[in-house]
């Protein structure tokens, strides 16, 4: 499917009282749904490539901005596993912690974050996608590396409900 045609039904979604649109041609899926009448939201889905077909994987265009790198600070211990939230992938794609490779991580351990934060990116099919939080709390622990690829319903982050 053409990014044109994409465009064209979100414009016609965005017109129309239907909440909730699915498209497959062959392996592409896509699947439009509008929370409320002046917001959509994207979700895309692709069944996976074998391995040995992928593409080498790149990090997001820096844009400019200070070139300050985060520096890799060791996890602290992991509080009793019984209250924590498993954040998972919602889509397949390769899991980025920031926005660019200069820029600091969306979160680290040891962050309070809100619902509705975005927490990463998840790259699918040349797409940036934000991922949001959907529970508040403390990040206890990043369960992915920094460009590594995901699988949908893969656990990303473990949060401490507030």
């Amino acid at each position: 499917m053409e990014f044109k045609q994409i465009q064209e039904l979100i414009k016609i979604i965005n017109k129309s009282n239907i909440s909730e649109l699915s498209v497959e041609e062959g392996e592409f899926k896509i699947t439009i749904k509008q929370a409320q009448p002046s917001e959509t939201q994207y979700v895309m889905q692709s069944a996976p490539m074998p391995m040995q077909m992928a593409a080498p994987q790149t990090a997001p265009q820096a844009t400019a901005g200070p070139s300050a790198a985060p520096a890799a600070t060791p996890a602290p211990a992991a509080p009793a596993s019984d209250n924590l939230i498993t954040v998972k992938s919602p889509m397949i794609g390769t899991f980025y912690r920031s926005s660019a490779p200069d820029k600091p991580s969306f979160v680290n351990v040891g962050d309070d974050i809100k619902q509705g934060q975005v927490t990463c990116i998840i790259e699918a099919m040349k797409l940036f996608n934000e991922i949001e939080s959907e529970v508040s709390g403390k990040i206890v622990k990043v369960l992915i590396d920094d460009a590594s690829p995901v699988e949908y319903d893969q656990p990303l982050f473990l949060v401490e409900p507030n």
